[in-house]
């Protein structure tokens, strides 16, 4: 053999050796890609299902919303005409019921006078004016007779 023979034969073999492991390469790659087909095929079949019900799912919260948005509006319609009825109310009859209240008290208070006998009262400042109308009561019946403050009681009272 000849040195241009055996060169030949050399690159033969780095030809076959390479091949070979292209070849290798190839046949893992192929491996590789169609086990990704495999997993994007599988995600593909979960993930349509997924979305669909996920779009549901917002319509469905897109109904609810609309839903709580007339709710709303009716509440905000309800609570107006409350309002408005309550400041009727109050305007017509407001003033007369509190003049009714007060001529019904003063008239209590006059029969209860009349009578010798007071009602006990219920708010506090009315136990506050009790009292002290008490305390002068019993000022009044222990201090001297003939004094200058009992003349003035006598005249206040006629």
């Amino acid at each position: 053999m000849s040195v241009g023979e055996l060169a030949g034969l050399l690159v033969a073999v780095f030809w076959a050796v390479l091949v070979t492991l292209l070849a290798v390469v190839l046949v893992r790659l192929s491996r590789v890609l169609k086990e990704a087909t495999v997993l994007v095929s599988a995600v593909t079949e979960q993930a349509v299902p997924l979305l669909t019900d996920a779009g549901a799912a917002v319509r469905s919260a897109n109904e609810q919303l609309e839903r709580v948005d007339e709710i709303t509006a009716n509440v905000q319609d309800a609570a107006a005409n409350a309002q408005a009825l309550s400041s009727t109310v109050a305007a017509t009859l407001g003033g007369p019921l509190v003049k009714v209240a007060a001529f019904s008290y003063g008239v209590r208070k006059a029969v209860a006078k009349q009578n010798g006998t007071l009602p006990l009262p219920t708010q506090p400042g009315e136990r506050e004016e009790l009292a002290r109308l008490i305390r002068a009561e019993v000022r009044a019946a222990t201090a001297p007779k003939g004094g200058l403050l009992a003349r003035v009681r006598r005249a206040v009272r006629g």
